[in-house]
């Protein structure tokens, strides 16, 4: 078993960062000097992914112009002598082979995951939502990837929230294996406190084997009256293997103000042009406050 195809779903309306996302596509709003979306396309070629998907909708083209080359652009900046600058405009088209394709309708995440299915074929595949940015040593998806073709199934990334939390994402129903890797039996989409399975939330990485297309196919509107990908993952996990993993690394959900700002901080942080400056900026303002 490997796996060499990604999905990313960025079809989302952005409405959590509005006015911003009006014209912009959320994945595009650069976090320090690189968009959000780049992230992820690099934690997935870091993984050994060769192949990404990314589900678009009709305004969100400038995706497909980034990942591209830029001929005019590469050419000037040549001429200047900017050649770090060429090399950085270059890089993302670089990482993997790229491919686009619009989910027509906004019904859900499991509407968008399906609309990846011939692009997949019969091979397991990793998915990365798009507001989800990882830092860790290893990446996550390398994490989930490892876990699945050892236990030949489907892997689902997850780290333990307050149960008050957990309403906000997907609980999965365990049963330990080994260290921070459990047995999935079920899962439930943004469940209330007593109706979760345990206070381990899926964040946004999972590996799954092509199986999932047909239970799609089949999977009836659900919370929001839309296609959730979490109760195709606990009819999946019926049928085929599945793992959680509590993988190791920090979460970002860049989809939200609050959580963009901590990523933007975090990486200006350390960045090294403007890294000390900012920590020194941060410091005059919290001594002036």
């Amino acid at each position: 078993m490997k796996v060499r195809k990604a999905v990313i779903p960025a079809a989302g309306l952005g409405t959590r960062m509005l006015p911003a996302t009006k014209t912009v596509p959320k994945e595009m709003i650069s976090l320090v000097n690189k968009p959000a979306i780049q992230y992820i396309v690099e934690e997935a070629a870091a993984s050994g992914i060769e192949d990404i998907l990314i589900i678009t909708n009709r305004d969100k083209a400038a995706m497909e112009d980034y990942f591209d080359y830029f001929p005019i652009l590469e050419e000037s900046l040549l001429k200047s002598g900017k050649t770090a600058y060429h090399e950085a405009i270059r890089h993302p088209a670089d990482l993997a082979n790229i491919f686009f394709v619009r989910q027509k309708e906004t019904k859900g995440l499991g509407h968008a995951v399906g609309r990846a299915r011939s692009f997949v074929g019969n091979e397991p595949f990793a998915v990365l939502l798009g507001d989800d940015i990882m830092v860790s040593d290893v990446p996550v998806t390398k994490q989930l990837i490892d876990a699945a073709e050892k236990y030949e199934a489907s892997a689902l990334g997850v780290q333990p929230v307050s149960m008050d939390a957990i309403s906000r994402y997907s609980s999965v129903k365990v049963d330990q294996l080994e260290e921070r890797v459990y047995k999935v039996s079920d899962a439930n989409e943004k469940p209330k406190p007593s109706e979760a399975y345990s206070n381990l939330a899926i964040l946004g990485r999972y590996v799954l084997m092509p199986e999932v297309f047909d239970i799609l196919d089949k999977t009836l509107p659900g919370h929001g009256g839309e296609i959730q990908l979490t109760d195709a993952l606990g009819a999946l996990c019926k049928v085929s293997p599945m793992v959680a993993v509590d993988f190791e690394g920090k979460r970002y959900d860049t989809g939200n103000l609050a959580g963009f700002l901590e990523a933007t901080i975090d990486f200006a942080l350390k960045n090294p042009e403007v890294g000390s400056w900012l920590a020194d900026f941060i410091k005059e303002k919290a001594e002036s406050l």
